[in-house]
């Protein structure tokens, strides 16, 4: 196959990168690509944990030169790295900072010397190359890897950058980590194979990412996710100036992605893609719904399956998102497969579903939660970030455009989702949020109302069980139990220490919310609570 540059940029004095000492020019980017190439272990496969952007694309350079391939797994807990292990036993680790504990033989990101006079030329890497190998978390917990090359990547970029329309001499800040595929496509791989220059930083807050953006020259593109864009538009902050707008790792509101245009004074592109793809479209959230493939790849539909071919993708990759083609190039996009639920005989989306959430007034961030046919719940539940808003307000609204069964139960008012470092949400993390906010309880055997109630046959009295009742739900739905009273109840069963309870509620239009309390088949309670008038 052919040989493909590893930079597109022209001259030795070109920009490839800005780090917190200033800019970095091809020549010197080369010269510390080399230096660290010849420290490299004999092991054929790299874990690249450098913090900082520049260092992990030096490791990055560097491992290519020397034949070796990068590894990108989901993220880094102990048990991943295990797994990691096992699929390559002579990975050893590139890391930049002395708090990183991976369990993994290592090397430490050296000093670097001055580059020598002597101009170094481009690498010409072989299309076919294997360079890198990303990592989905797989159905089964253990990672699928996906392998790319040299070609596959450089096409996939390539065609990213054409999105952007004319930039000469970007700079290219991401919130998003370079070991995550769509930073390691568009923070890292963009800028080298469209002469842009990077820049080190990895801000996270509105404020770093203000400061990162000011510290870099223009015309700066971002890029970044819709958690952070929403964050950064909340803070009320002066966004430098900026020429374009990269999102992706979710769809976003076309309300988000108006206001993100207005006050960035700029573009706004949506990317979509897939680990196991690369990137393969893009659109204007703000210019309408669709999607427009980019040139190369096409859509191969067989009955209810959706493949996508051309390009860097072969064989072709079975879609896991339910698509529509509208045109030869373009297509909506209604969420993933795995995301459609039937309720009651009625379907709709997650992503739909989250969509709508967030594009209420006073939601910072939201999203639904399915729970496992096997949790003690499985009604549809929501957690939301939304100061100032209560349930009924929230319930009323969703109301509106919701049948009542995808109405959420429990709703969830929390401080912030347990968002990764891409701003995605794992099902594991919405899980333990979920469980952690469980309304379950275990009656205690040495609750102090169980004391001569009665002696030797204790039951909790029922005066505490509706107290628990009423605080639990109340907490829930981020009301205020003082404001509450139950307002009518009835008695089943006795609930005895040792009990597991679950309190279960239905919001009626009202501002009434019923409930039950279970232990197991047996039922224990139920009842109403309303707001005091």
């Amino acid at each position: 196959m052919t040989a493909l540059p590893l930079l597109s940029h022209p001259h030795a004095d070109c920009i490839v990168a800005f780090r917190a000492d200033g800019a970095v020019t091809r020549q010197q980017f080369l010269s510390e690509v080399h230096q660290l190439a010849s420290l490299l272990p004999d092991g054929q496969h790299l874990l690249n944990l450098c913090n900082d952007r520049y260092r992990f694309s030096v490791g990055l350079a560097a491992a290519i030169l020397k034949n070796r391939i990068s590894l990108l797994p989901p993220t880094q807990t102990p048990e991943v790295i295990r797994q990691i292990k096992q699929f390559a036993p002579d990975v050893f680790c590139l890391a930049d900072s002395e708090q990183c504990a991976v369990d993994l033989p290592r090397l430490n990101y050296p000093d670097m010397a001055a580059s020598s006079p002597e101009e170094i030329s481009i690498p010409q890497i072989n299309g076919s190359q294997l360079i890198a190998i990303v990592f989905t978390s797989g159905s089964t917990g253990i990672p699928m890897p996906h392998p790319k090359t040299w070609a596959g990547l450089v096409d996939s970029v390539q065609s990213e950058a054409g999105r952007l329309g004319t930039l000469d001499n970007a700079t290219v800040i991401g919130t998003v980590p370079p070991q995550h595929m769509y930073g390691f496509e568009s923070t890292v791989l963009m800028a080298w194979c469209n002469g842009f220059a990077l820049s080190h930083a990895q801000p996270f807050f509105p404020a770093d990412i203000c400061d990162a953006l000011s510290s870099a020259p223009s015309p700066r593109v971002l890029i970044s996710s819709p958690l952070h864009l929403r964050t950064l538009l909340n803070a009320e902050l002066a966004i430098p100036e900026l020429a374009h707008v990269m999102s992706a790792t979710a769809p976003l509101s076309e309300q988000l992605a108006r206001d993100i245009e207005v006050r960035c004074n700029c573009p706004l592109t949506e990317i979509y893609g897939s680990t196991e793809t690369g990137q393969i479209a893009s659109r204007r959230p703000t210019q309408g719904p669709a999607w427009q493939l980019f040139p190369g790849i096409r859509w191969l539909i067989e009955k209810d399956s959706v493949f996508a071919e051309g390009l860097h993708i072969a064989p072709p990759v079975l879609m896991n998102d339910v698509i529509e083609p509208v045109a030869d190039d373009l297509f909506l996009l209604h969420g993933r497969m795995a995301d459609m639920i039937n309720i009651a005989g009625k379907r709709h989306s997650l992503a739909g579903l989250n969509h709508l959430l967030n594009s209420l007034p006073g939601i910072l961030d939201g999203v639904f939660y399915m729970p496992d046919e096997t949790d003690d719940v499985t009604r549809i539940a929501a957690a939301v970030v939304a100061p100032g808003i209560n349930a009924e307000t929230l319930l009323a609204a969703l109301r509106e455009h919701l049948d009542p069964v995808f109405l959420p139960r429990p709703l969830l008012f929390v401080d912030a989702l347990p968002r990764n470092s891409t701003g995605k949400l794992p099902r594991s993390a919405l899980k333990a949020l979920f469980q952690a906010h469980h309304p379950v309880w275990t009656v205690p055997p040495d609750h102090p109302a169980l004391a001569g109630h009665f002696p030797g046959h204790p039951i909790l009295p029922g005066v505490v069980l509706l107290d628990e009742a009423l605080h639990r739900i109340a907490q829930m739905h981020g009301m205020t139990p003082d404001r509450y009273e139950i307002s009518s109840v009835k008695f089943m069963s006795p609930a005895r220490p040792g009990d597991r309870l679950l309190f279960q509620q239905t919001a009626l239009p009202n501002g009434t919310m019923r409930f039950d309390i279970t232990s197991g088949p047996r039922k224990i309670a139920s009842g109403s609570i309303a707001p005091i008038p």
